[in-house]
């Protein structure tokens, strides 16, 4: 009994060292200094700096490329960074969050839960086609209890195209019997006005979980239209392209690093070549179309509804349900 018990508490002891999370001053050579100029460059945590090679890490810190080596191989060593079997992946996929829509219908297109985190959720559409009202409708849901199809988080809100209302957030805080004004508190909201800036509050969100900020769902209003904007004509598109493919992989590193929900949302361009069918395709191309995890189709439907097309995902089949917009936000009725 009592080497079960010795068992037991090393087993306690691993566990608390393992939930203990590491810091860059933790590694070999990186003391508070060089710790402060890695942040001041937007790298807070072992798997950004992981990712680095030697020469990179020693400009930005200032380090010799032998410090740095050792640096970069202690920090993978500590992530445990390689393969693990699909017992153990199915074990960290546990921690898996949702975010219920508001819609039996929509999350039952999305897999019954709603919205889920580590997990780029794309929808696009022409404008009026219910984007922007479910990216208010989930500010509000993440944070409900989980039992309530929540996440108890925050909510981070970038918009790019002025498309944030605090008045239709009362709204649907309402609609639920939330405290309206608690709500809005646990909803960071900028405005990105150019792609830089849109690119630089990456970063931001990073420092703010590190600070404690419990943040549990990203949006993304929208994701394109200061790429689109800003690089326009054909002679641009390869910049615009790689840009935004940058971009999007740092959406996608964050989102699996701190285990978030990302919501963004798309615009549309009518494609010339289609001679049948619906022309309507999302701006980005293939480069937006394989980064976003689940792909959604939104359009407007007969007498006040809108449909949902999903057109990609990893585990689930293509299929459309219909929901609507009300005043209480994404539902599966009108009134």
């Amino acid at each position: 009994m009592d080497e079960e018990e010795k068992e037991d508490k090393e087993a306690k002891k691993q566990k608390k060292s393992e939930d203990k999370e590491m810091q860059l001053t933790d590694l070999p050579g990186i003391g508070p200094a060089v710790a402060a100029k890695l942040e001041s460059a937007g790298i807070y945590d072992l798997m950004s700096l992981a990712v680095m090679n030697p020469t990179e890490l020693g400009e930005i810190s200032g380090v010799s490329a032998a410090v740095a080596r050792k640096a970069i191989q202690a920090a993978r060593k500590m992530l445990n960074l390689g393969f693990m079997s699909g017992d153990e992946y199915a074990e960290k996929r546990g921690s898996v969050l949702y975010i219920t829509t508001g819609s039996k219908n929509l999350d039952a297109l999305l897999g019954g839960k709603g919205v889920e985190s580590r997990a780029i959720t794309e929808a696009f559409g022409a404008f009026g086609s219910g984007k922007t009202q479910l990216g208010l409708t989930l500010a509000v849901n993440v944070q409900l209890p989980p039992e309530k199809g929540g996440a108890s988080g925050k909510c981070v809100f970038i918009d790019t195209e002025g498309t944030f209302r605090p008045q239709r957030i009362r709204q649907i805080a309402e609609g639920i019997g939330a405290n309206p004004d608690n709500v809005l508190k646990n909803i960071l909201v900028a405005r990105a006005f150019n792609s830089d800036h849109q690119i630089l509050l990456l970063d931001r969100i990073s420092e703010m979980i590190k600070e404690g900020e419990p943040i549990k769902l990203m949006i993304i209003d929208s994701l394109t239209a200061h790429f689109r904007a800003e690089y326009s004509g054909r002679g641009q598109l390869a910049d615009r392209q790689q840009k935004l493919n940058r971009y999007i992989h740092n959406l996608m590193k964050l989102a699996e690093q701190h285990n978030l929900a990302v919501y963004v949302t798309n615009q549309v361009m009518a494609n010339p070549a289609q001679m049948f069918g619906d022309p309507t395709t999302a701006i980005g191309g293939n480069i937006v179309g394989h980064a976003s995890t689940y792909r959604m189709y939104l359009r407007r439907g007969k007498q006040g509804s809108r449909v949902a097309k999903l057109i990609d995902s990893p585990n689930l089949p293509d299929n459309e349900t219909v929901y609507y917009v009300t005043e209480a936000g994404v539902r599966d009725e009108e009134k």
